[in-house]
């Protein structure tokens, strides 16, 4: 009878080690794909200036600058280091990841045999008024130690494809993380450079009030001459009270920068501080330059180096598998199981050669009838696979589109930069020369006042414009995946690693 109980597992390992996985194998989606972007980058910055970017491939682990890099700017570069360590956004994505890794490493320990150990020692006494019991009014002791081991052949692939959704679902969660990164640094990026116009839009102001603080003492001293109108200085002191309302206006949004970037990079606002250069400083680090070096290659490698992209097409993989999971609850279960152990009911006999015991058997389980549990089942995890197709479709939509957006944006933001400039050459001109005909009394101040004002407004506007285009410079590295490639996903090993 042993020997047949033997003979019987032998032959059901060997059937589970052929066992099959029943369920869909796993397919990439297809997704509309252009053969290339409808706008063009622009074509104002050096050729060199690209050498550190290209389009990624799913094997190309060679490493890259951070693409913060290209903007050439050491303050910036010291601040996107910290994001990755500080950034308490980045580190909740990379307990998830580590949760995520940690569930894969479980459901690939269901491969192997479980075995669990008991010792127990116990008393025990039946009642004297029990009749025809030869313990009756005895006192038994026992004593007990066993071991058990049982394992689940994968016969339909269950286990297999509960470890394949699992190892998806991690893969998904570190490239959250590296989204979550790519977030906050072009977040930071974003906010550094507003900051850089803020303050160039500051030193604007204060120059202009110097100009107009010398205006005021010169429509004063002409007052005083009788050459000038009462009316004259009340339009100069009126114009420098304005723009003394904007320039102190212009503190509550550079505070707010600064404390964003201070939370970006994991600090307290209270205790941070950041001075910056204007944004188009002499000697400062300039970023227009940057502007144009960041070639967007072909549509179809953003599949491969848009971390969100790569997300969702992992969790489309992930759910494929609980497909195969559900289907699998179809078949029987089939469970093997061995006990054995020393038990006595004296201590001086309790670890010798009769007190041992043993069962060895398999068990086999199947649900006979359960009025479409199962199937209900299988349905959902059809319909959450198609789900996640259609968002893993719609991910790779918006990024085209993202890209699209920004490329679009920085063409039109560098012809309209081009014309704004002009622009406020223009108008320095009039005012120049407005400013002569009312020193030789040919005109009144208010002349003088609205070309000044012409003037402020259109330099205002020219900074403004190359904000928008350093936001639509970092919008277009996100959307281009920031140097990042599928090939920084973990693979199989690295995700059932446990630390």
């Amino acid at each position: 009878m042993r020997r047949a109980s033997l003979e019987l597992v032998a032959s059901l390992t060997i059937a589970a080690l052929g066992g099959c996985a029943v369920g869909p194998d796993y397919v990439r989606p297809e997704t509309s794909t252009p053969a290339a972007y409808k706008s063009q980058m622009p074509l104002d910055a050096p050729a060199s200036a690209s050498q550190d970017w290209k389009p990624a491939q799913p094997a190309d682990a060679k490493p890259r600058a951070p693409w913060w890099e290209v903007y050439g700017d050491p303050q910036l570069n010291a601040l996107e280091e910290r994001v990755a360590t500080a950034n308490q956004t980045v580190a909740a994505a990379a307990a998830r990841f580590r949760g995520a890794r940690a569930a894969a490493a479980q459901a690939r320990s269901a491969y192997f045999p479980t075995i669990t150990a008991n010792a127990a020692f116990n008393q025990s006494r039946v009642s004297s008024n029990v009749l025809y019991k030869s313990s009756a009014g005895v006192t038994v002791p026992d004593y007990l130690i066993d071991a058990q081991i049982s394992w689940e052949p994968d016969l339909w692939g269950r286990i297999s494809r509960a470890v394949e959704g699992g190892r998806a679902e991690a893969q998904a969660s570190a490239a959250d993380l590296h989204s979550a990164i790519l977030s906050m640094q072009a977040e930071l990026a974003t906010d550094y450079f507003d900051l850089r116009g803020i303050v160039e839009e500051e030193r604007l102001l204060q120059a202009t009030l110097q100009a107009y603080e010398k205006a005021l003492a010169l429509t004063r001293d002409r007052f005083a001459g009788g050459v000038a109108a009462e009316s004259d200085v009340a339009q100069a002191e009126e114009q420098l009270r304005a723009t003394q309302a904007q320039f102190i206006d212009l503190e509550t949004t550079r505070t707010s920068l600064v404390n964003a970037i201070a939370i970006l990079v994991g600090e307290s606002p209270s205790s941070f501080t950041l001075d910056v250069a204007p944004l188009n400083e002499a000697h400062s680090p300039h970023p227009s330059a940057a502007l144009a070096v960041l070639p967007p290659g072909v549509p179809s490698a953003l599949l491969e180096r848009r971390p969100d992209v790569a997300a969702a097409e992992r969790r489309v993989a992930e759910a494929n598998a609980r497909v195969g999971v559900a289907t699998a609850a179809f078949f029987p279960n089939l469970l093997l199981a061995a006990t054995g152990g020393l038990e006595a009911t004296r201590f001086s006999s309790w670890l010798e050669a009769p007190s041992r015991f043993w069962s060895l058997g398999p068990q086999l389980a199947f649900t006979v009838l359960d009025f479409g549990g199962r199937a209900a089942a299988r349905d959902a995890a059809r319909a959450d696979y198609d789900e996640k197709v259609a968002d893993y479709r719609q991910t790779v939509l918006t990024a085209f589109g993202q890209v699209e957006d920004n490329l679009n944006a920085l063409e039109v933001l560098r012809r309209e930069s081009e014309a704004q400039r002009d622009a406020v050459d223009a108008a320095q001109r009039a005012l120049g020369k407005v400013s002569n005909r009312y020193e030789n009394g040919a005109i009144t101040y208010l002349s003088v006042v609205v070309t000044q004002a012409i003037v402020l407004s259109d330099q205002r506007t020219a900074v403004r414009i190359e904000r928008r285009r350093m936001a639509a410079s970092v919008a277009l590295v996100k959307a281009l995946g920031g140097g990042w490639t599928t090939a920084e996903l973990p693979n199989p090993e690295e995700v059932s690693r446990r630390d």
